[in-house]
């Protein structure tokens, strides 16, 4: 595939942008060539990208799919309170539940330009199947690249944690999962669809024994860490009580840091939390939307982009921000980052880098995506820019990140397209909607 007379903007080191120019995509599924001007003459089938915007694809760094099923609820709590509502819902869910949300997830992540997801699940019902099966079912159906995370809690409210002591799962038990997650899934070729993480919830449903073994399990294995941690006030107020320290302090102190590690949130950090985050290596998935629909604050993201910490997006939960839209999180970030630092906080192009490259350092997958250049593999997303929402923003890359949403010409995993003109490739919209609408009245009315 040749994709030419497009703006090219490829997010690689010197942030090379081009006005005209050309992607070639090699049969291997991988960038052959980028440049600028009029394309190459050589076999393949071309795209014509006149009025467009060619991007790598985004990469989302932190969700939880099941959470479609139950959007729309207990919308004015906070984390804890939300949490508590919750948790018995989610206790009744079961495979098919999971994968017609994780469906809808993913279709809709598709729709607005992501090529990558991870996602982050911690909900495993005794009677609810293989829950972790049916998400990659699903990803595999949407056609994305996907990251899923084999997530665990183990710390009930009876034990001082938060999670009600049914959706709970021994540490022994949780531990062997895990293993066998990534032993059955777990793809570390270059070019892998499919890619396993450890992921205990949090600190304040995960034991200390949980933790520390998964990490060991994690490096054992040479997989990747993930949690949640620094979301909350309340959450701070848990750890300094529980552990007698601060959120990062307690990551440490369990082997929670490195460059093998990304931290979901990352909201209440202090300048040490920071200086210690960038030493280590250790990732943040920046989830903007979330965070202000929880109340839950305001992530310090330039000064943990000065002190060389990785930073991604995530669009979060769909229970906890409904718009669930990728590409949208680019213009949040920038907002959120001049809401708190002036508007030299950030910059259009470096949202959209946040959205590609960091997003692919998070996951360990930067020497393969997250830029437009040569070898690399070719997630790439063709934005339709010359529709009157854009019109008379000469710069693509600002009309991308401040304009509204642009609508996907055509979105490629690998080189094989999975959103063409608008529409899923692979999946039917209107049967992803059917399936969601079913999931949400059986777990949320029946």
């Amino acid at each position: 595939m040749i994709i030419e007379n497009a703006a090219v903007a490829t997010v690689d080191a010197a942030d090379t942008s081009y006005a005209n120019g050309y992607v070639v995509v090699g049969d291997d599924g991988r960038i052959a060539a980028v440049g600028a001007g009029p394309a190459p003459e050589r076999p393949g089938q071309r795209v014509d990208g006149t009025g467009c915007l060619l991007t790598p694809g985004l990469v989302n760094t932190h969700h939880h799919l099941y959470q479609w099923a139950t959007r729309g609820l207990a919308l004015d709590e906070t984390l804890f309170g939300w949490l508590t509502t919750l948790y018995p819902i989610w206790g009744r869910l079961d495979a098919d539940i999971v994968g017609a949300a994780a469906g809808a997830g993913l279709g809709w992540l598709a729709l607005s330009g992501c090529t990558t997801s991870m996602d982050h699940h911690y909900v495993f019902p005794r009677d609810g199947g293989d829950v972790l099966a049916a998400e990659i079912e699903a990803a595999r159906r949407i056609g994305l690249r996907f990251h899923p995370t084999r997530g665990s809690m183990d710390l009930s409210r009876k034990d001082g944690g938060l999670p009600p002591d049914h959706l709970v799962e021994e540490t022994d038990e949780a531990l062997a999962a895990t293993e066998a997650a990534i032993d059955r899934w777990h793809d570390p070729s270059p070019d892998a669809m499919l890619r396993i993480a450890v992921a205990p919830c949090s600190p304040f449903s995960v034991t200390t024994r949980l933790m520390t073994e998964a990490a060991v399990l994690a490096r054992r294995k040479g997989v990747r860490l993930h949690t949640h941690l620094a979301e909350t006030d309340d959450e701070e107020e848990f750890c300094r009580k529980q552990f007698g320290c601060t959120p990062v302090e307690y990551a440490e102190r369990v082997g929670w840091l490195g460059d093998d590690v990304w931290l979901a949130h990352g909201v209440h950090l202090d300048d040490a939390a920071i200086a210690r985050l960038g030493a280590t290596g250790t990732g943040v998935a920046h989830c903007p939307s979330s965070n202000a629909r929880l109340g839950a604050g305001t992530a310090r993201v330039r000064e943990l982009l000065d002190h060389g910490v990785p930073v991604g997006l995530g669009v979060d939960g769909a229970a906890s921000q409904e718009v669930s839209h990728l590409g949208a999180e680019l213009r949040q970030a920038l907002w959120t980052a001049r809401m708190r630092g002036g508007p030299k906080a950030m910059d259009a192009r470096q949202a959209l880098r946040l959205g590609t490259m960091g997003g692919a350092r998070c996951l360990g997958r930067q020497d393969d995506l997250g830029s437009i250049e040569a070898g690399k593999l070719a997630d790439l997303v063709l934005w339709r820019l010359d529709g009157l929402g854009h019109a008379g923003i000469d710069d693509p890359v600002a009309a991308l990140v401040f304009g509204p949403p642009a609508p996907v010409e055509l979105a490629l995993v690998g080189g094989r397209p999975v959103v063409r003109r608008g529409e899923l490739v692979n999946a039917d919209e209107e049967t992803l909607t059917r399936e969601a609408r079913r999931a949400h009245r059986r777990l949320v009315h029946e």
